[in-house]
């Protein structure tokens, strides 16, 4: 059973925080969920959840979070403890970088409109702990939501989607408070991604559907589990999660368990880019093995060449970040051994140097969520530098991998 109100009375006063707000009530198996529609930047968000919690009686209160973003919102100074050099070699810095790209996105929206971002999520947190109340957290881990929307994307999509966070970087073009109500129609998340959504069943799966059943999911989970079993549970979730969380809380046959495993499986590799790239080695392989054959002197002008093309290529792009000369000279030496061993990653090398070499302070760290906002902010800061000197590097050494092995097909030519 499911209904929809404003407010818990069916008449409000023109003030009452809750008018208008989007509200649903679902029953299922003894417990009333009461969703409320956030946005992840708004005041009357935040208003909303206090109005709530202050009219109704609650058991629990649940939020769209999972622990990594609810630890960094309960401290978002917490990057300063993070191991830098294990994020690099552990291949997470994608998921980083992205997190502050969005963070820096979300704080434009708190300078214009005073709130910062996720306040709704920080009151219901706050007044849970007042009132005493278990909190839930029920939202999928966010490094796995963007490494499965990152598998759900080709090349290109991937590129576009990259050159829209970068984009959001250079604007300085307001958003009006209007605008900002329209996040209504989706989480902080969504609504970053919501062109690709549209023209993108897959990531539209991963990035809302996905979440969508599990949220749903994890409701049923914890008010299984508690030894009593909660009578009413306030659900604090982004507006664009509203419609699909109702749904399956209302109609979800399967066990929770069974509905969670598969989606929060870690993505596969495509089998397209994993073939091409075992083809693209076979074929460095054999190319150099066909060159000496041909000729010593053959074999050895082109692994001089492959040396001198994907050293330039690492080298260009460590300079581009403004690496250390020295950091440098180490992405040239490691670029040409790359595309035999994953593990020799010749942004990981040139980044980790960064990272010994102009060691971040604790001033850094503390300046980091305002020096992401404007992309030379990243090349300025201490801690983001080690990120732009991570991917430019791999950029690097990636385009001039295309342009090597071209270069190596010469082998098969007659003479």
């Amino acid at each position: 059973m499911t209904t929809e109100s404003s407010a818990p009375d069916a008449i409000v006063p023109e003030t009452d925080p809750l008018q208008g707000q989007p509200i649903r009530r679902v029953q299922r198996d003894g417990t009333e969920f009461v969703l409320l529609g956030t946005a992840h930047v708004s005041k009357r968000s935040a208003e909303a959840v206090s109005a709530l919690l202050a009219q109704e009686s609650f058991d629990a209160v649940a939020v769209e979070l999972c622990p990594h973003r609810a630890d960094a919102l309960k401290n978002p100074d917490a990057i300063a403890s993070m191991d830098l050099l294990r994020v690099l070699r552990e291949g997470k810095a994608g998921v980083i970088a992205a997190g502050l790209a969005l963070g820096a996105f979300q704080r434009r929206l708190a300078d214009q409109y005073g709130i910062e971002p996720g306040a709704e999520m920080r009151r219901a947190l706050d007044e849970a702990k007042h009132r005493n109340l278990p909190v839930w957290l029920i939202d999928r881990d966010v490094g796995l939501t963007l490494r499965r929307a990152r598998a759900a994307l080709g090349f290109w999509a991937r590129a576009e989607m990259a050159s829209g966070l970068v984009a959001s970087l250079i604007s300085t073009d307001e958003i009006s408070e209007e605008d900002v109500e329209k996040l209504k129609e989706g989480d902080m998340l969504q609504s970053t991604f919501a062109e690709f959504a549209k023209q993108s069943a897959p990531l539209y799966r991963a990035m809302i559907e996905e979440r969508d059943h599990y949220m749903a999911a994890r409701l049923r989970e914890e008010a299984a589990k508690s030894s009593a079993a909660p009578a009413k549970v306030l659900v604090v979730i982004g507006a664009g999660h509203l419609a699909g969380t109702e749904t399956e809380l209302q109609e979800a046959k399967a066990a929770p368990a069974e509905i969670i495993a598969p989606v929060t499986a870690e993505p596969k590799p495509g089998w397209i880019a994993k073939w091409i790239g075992i083809a693209l080695t076979v074929l460095v392989v054999v190319g150099f093995g066909f060159a000496f054959m041909r000729s010593a002197d053959l074999g050895w002008d082109l692994l001089l060449q492959w040396v001198l093309i994907l050293g330039t290529g690492g080298a260009i792009g460590a300079a581009l970040a403004l690496a250390h000369p020295l950091s440098i000279v180490i992405a040239f030496l490691v670029s040409p051994l790359t595309p035999f061993h994953p593990a020799l990653s010749s942004g990981m090398f040139s980044g980790a140097f960064e990272l010994w070499l102009h060691k971040p302070t604790v001033a850094d760290f503390q300046r980091l969520r305002d020096d992401v906002r404007e992309l030379k902010g990243w090349w300025r800061n201490r801690v983001s530098r080690v990120f732009v000197a991570f991917f430019l590097t791999n950029l690097g050494t990636a385009i001039a991998f295309y342009v090597a092995t071209a270069r190596l097909g010469t082998a098969f030519l007659p003479d």
